[in-house]
């Protein structure tokens, strides 16, 4: 039976279509959310994805059973995510479901590049994390929020240093923002708060003719013996000294300290 176009225009006719849509909507709602809530979509396996280095599959069943809460459909994925993301070499998780009752972990782990500040790590990407390792790495100091500075000049003077076969294991930057290297020789560069690249670059340049040569000691040929006598045998060059530090604050050269004092070059036979 039909009503009249005036009956259904009438605001409680409206009002009751209304609530009747409503409680049907809200019906429809509960309906899905209790049969989502069924354990006949219960979660049954957790796949990682993607090859681990640091992260043991133990660590991620942990934070699994300790996180993952409700079926197939009611799972929070963001709140699994960001607990994975809390380990220590996780420097990015996502997670995803796969039908019917699988939950898919693909995590990016930090890449250690050196130690920083004595009580953490630092990464390739110059994320600072904590996490326990036992290769040897080179230290890297500066303050808090200049990790990614320090780790882009650490590749920058690595890769100037590269033709003398150096190896930074040490880099300083100063609350003041003067760089301090030290090699894996123990020689110390002082480069100062400017033009760090450019110091850097004449100390590369000028260092094998300076240091290279006081290798080969200046031995004069041994006079001749009497005819038959065997020939002397050659003098061994003496080992090439290493300076302690280098100062290359300096307009237009550099300052050396040598190691007990002595001097850097070899004075000049007269």
């Amino acid at each position: 039976m039909s009503m009249s176009p005036e009956l259904e225009a009438h605001p409680l006719c409206q009002l009751a279509r209304a609530l009747t849509w409503g409680a049907l909507g809200l019906l429809t709602y509960g309906g899905i959310n209790w049969l989502a809530a069924q354990p006949w979509f219960a979660l049954h396996t957790l796949e990682v994805k993607t090859p681990t280095a640091h992260v043991t599959e133990a660590q991620i069943r942990l934070v699994a059973e300790r996180r993952v809460r409700g079926t197939f459909f009611t799972v929070d994925l963001e709140h699994v995510r960001s607990s994975l993301e809390k380990l220590p070499w996780v420097r990015e998780a996502r997670v995803e479901r796969r039908w019917p009752d699988t939950l898919v972990v693909s995590l990016v782990e930090h890449v250690p590049l050196a130690r920083w500040n004595d009580h953490a790590l630092i990464s390739d990407a110059g994320d600072v994390f904590v996490a326990a390792v036992n290769q040897p790495l080179p230290r890297l100091y500066g303050p808090e929020d200049s990790s990614l500075e320090v780790v882009t000049a650490y590749r920058s003077h690595q890769a100037a240093l590269a033709p003398l076969g150096m190896r930074i294991s040490e880099l300083r930057l100063s609350p003041r923002h003067a760089w301090r290297i030290r090699l894996d020789n123990n020689m110390q560069l002082a480069l100062g708060r400017e033009q760090a690249d450019a110091r850097l670059a004449r100390f590369v340049a000028l260092y094998p003719r300076l240091f290279a040569a006081q290798a080969v000691t200046d031995s004069s040929i041994p006079p001749a013996g009497a005819p038959g006598d065997l020939p002397a045998p050659p003098i061994a060059p003496a080992a090439q000294m290493t300076p302690d530090t280098v100062d290359l604050r300096y307009p237009d050269g550099f300052a050396v300290r040598m190691p007990n004092g002595a001097s850097p070059f070899k004075p000049s036979a007269t």
